[in-house]
């Protein structure tokens, strides 16, 4: 009989978790019916990239959680990791569901600040981890510009 070890049930509930409210929160907000209305900057990309996008990035933010929880469930960088998976899921329903893009930009400016924090904190003890969230950070950073020149043109 072959038991699955118990780390291996965590990292599917980590990027299980993410995935599934992600998913959730993706659909609820109909974010293409609302981008579609935007009057959007040149370096806007097609409504149905950011679906793949999230879901690969998703995957790597579920497995670098799940590394830090491995080695720390408690320690500062998982509770700065659980914090901006906050910011990130409170982003979608503010800036699609609310309308309110610039609030929306206030949260996904602190948002990339705490991405920053959190590689730099981990960086040491976890550099897998880390890497794993740059990809994030580097879609974030330019999700914040989309971000700003959607409040600006609209």
């Amino acid at each position: 009989m072959n038991v699955i070890p118990a780390k291996w049930l965590r990292l599917l509930a980590f990027v299980g978790f993410i995935l599934l409210i992600g998913f959730v929160i993706g659909y609820s907000s109909n974010p293409k019916g609302t981008y579609a209305g935007f009057v959007k900057p040149w370096f806007a990309p097609p409504a149905w990239l950011f679906g793949p996008v999230w879901t690969l990035l998703y995957v790597m933010i579920g497995i670098a959680g799940w590394r830090l929880y491995e080695r720390a469930p408690r320690s500062t960088g998982m509770r700065l990791w659980w914090a901006q998976l906050a910011l990130n899921f409170l982003w979608s329903p503010v800036f699609f569901m609310a309308r309110q893009q610039a609030a929306a930009l206030l949260i996904i400016v602190v948002l990339l600040g705490l991405i920053g924090l959190l590689m730099r904190t981990i960086w040491h003890e976890d550099r897998p981890a880390a890497l794993l969230l740059a990809p994030y950070a580097v879609w974030v950073g330019f999700a914040t510009l989309l971000n700003a020149a959607i409040v600006y043109l609209n």
